[in-house]
């Protein structure tokens, strides 16, 4: 199975999935579907118990059908989880009560059909992305860079697959690498910095660190693709290269400036939903002067 992890949006929840490129389909987390459903903290125990109602109730036809997939856990890591297709998870949508049933089922299937579209026409993903993060109160300055750090990585991840590389743990293991290259912090590290679990560390980064972060990982693109890496080893050595390049680019503007680029703040410090920012210019960039959270 050739397979594409994806977080997408239902309101303010996020729901992981995964795109099947030879099924042409999306899976569900189930975890994550139950949650949005109970609105409950306890999702995993909720569908633990739902599961074996299922079974003793015969229906064999949803529960043989669950998967496991690795999709990104709290820590960060790529770990297994309960998955279904569009057909399961609306049957298992079907078994929990809930006032968000109905809307839910609409935005499942409305899911599949984007994407479909985005394979006709990629330039949607950019828009729907792009959608979102309005959505969310990011400024249009946050997201055009948000926007350039995404086509980066999706050129280094391509040439990672092009030497050969496998996603999961190598992909892992390299992009920690250029994160602690440039910024002195691993991506947990830097995601613990800020005070994340969940949440995605790029949409928590301000302009500078993106636009950093984004340096990085086109360095390494580009030297990848001059020295022609072949094994693990050099791939380590090539990501540290380039790295190398943006942390030179940080400690020249952090020797301009005087202060750490490098910052605790997170989005949710700035950000509030569109709805609450009306048309309000956010600080979320480059010009603001971070502050100890803890002040």
């Amino acid at each position: 199975m050739s397979q594409e992890t994806q977080i997408q949006l239902f309101g303010n929840a996020k729901i992981r999935v995964v795109w099947d490129d030879e099924q042409e389909k999306y899976f569900f987390s189930v975890v994550d579907v139950v949650g949005v459903l109970t609105e409950s903290s306890a999702a995993k125990r909720y569908w633990t118990d739902l599961k074996r109602q299922l079974k003793s109730e015969g229906a064999d036809e949803t529960y043989e059908k669950i998967v496991r997939l690795k999709m990104p856990a709290l820590d960060g890591k790529m770990r297994e989880t309960d998955a279904a297709d569009l057909e399961q998870i609306l049957r298992i949508v079907q078994s929990i009560p809930s006032k968000k049933a109905e809307p839910l089922k609409r935005w499942l299937a409305q899911v599949g059909s984007e994407r479909i579209q985005q394979m006709i026409d990629p330039e949607r993903s950019i828009q729907q992305a792009v959608a979102d993060y309005k959505k969310q109160g990011y400024s249009d300055k946050w997201i055009a860079n948000r926007v350039k750090s995404i086509d980066a990585r999706n050129e280094l991840t391509n040439e990672w697959k092009r030497a050969g590389l496998e996603e999961g743990r190598d992909f892992a293991i390299l992009t920690d690498l250029i994160t602690k290259t440039w910024s002195g912090k691993t991506t947990k590290e830097y995601k613990q910095f800020k005070g994340l679990r969940k949440e995605n560390l790029r949409d928590n980064m301000s302009t500078i660190e993106l636009a950093l972060n984004t340096l990085a990982e086109a360095s390494t693109t580009e030297i990848s693709k001059r020295k022609n890496p072949r094994t693990m080893g050099q791939n380590m050595q090539v990501a540290k290269e380039g790295g190398e390049v943006a942390k030179a680019a940080r400690q020249q503007l952090e020797n301009t400036i005087g202060e750490s680029v490098v910052s605790p703040i997170k989005a949710s410090d700035y950000i509030h939903p569109i709805e609450e920012v009306k048309a309000q210019e956010l600080p979320f960039d480059e010009d603001t002067k971070y502050k100890n959270k803890n002040r």
